[in-house]
């Protein structure tokens, strides 16, 4: 397998957003568990592709196409914006989104330690625990023109 590589509004190493499960699972493997998640905003079913030993998880819509619209990574050797994003650290990490025209749009502090950055534009949250990013999520702008159409009703 090719190095972890996230590509922003794009998709996951050599896997796209709208891909299929069956070449998720020609590029990785069988998964090391399958999940089933209901969206209660939108009304909507995902599968979750879980490759835990590998750090990364895949979710394909439940709908005729079963597309790839959402990736959440917490594998160490991640790259982001050409970076190995988990080795970087907050101040950094915010730099170099905007130097790639994604500035940071929100934080959130949780009540339970965890700190979350958003960077809308770029479609991914991060979030870190103690200082440290623990993982990242991202998503394909289709996912949010969904959330979008949802509110507007």
């Amino acid at each position: 397998m090719e190095d972890i590589t996230i590509h922003l509004l794009k998709g996951f190493c050599g896997l796209y957003f709208g891909d299929n499960p069956t070449r998720g699972v020609k590029l990785f493997g069988e998964p090391d568990e399958k999940e089933e998640l209901t969206d209660e905003l939108l009304n909507e079913k995902s599968t979750v592709y879980h490759y835990w030993k590998m750090g990364f998880s895949l979710f394909f819509k439940n709908d005729e196409n079963k597309g790839l619209h959402c990736v959440e990574v917490d594998n160490k050797d991640a790259i982001v914006l050409g970076e190995k994003i988990f080795v970087l650290k907050e101040e950094a990490i915010k730099a170099l989104f905007k130097k790639n025209t994604f500035p940071l749009t929100e934080t959130e502090q949780h009540a339970w330690g965890e700190k979350r950055l958003s960077f809308d534009e770029a479609f991914a949250d991060l979030y870190f625990e103690n200082g440290k990013l623990i993982s990242i999520n991202f998503c394909t702008p289709d996912y949010f023109a969904d959330i979008d159409k949802l509110n507007m009703n």
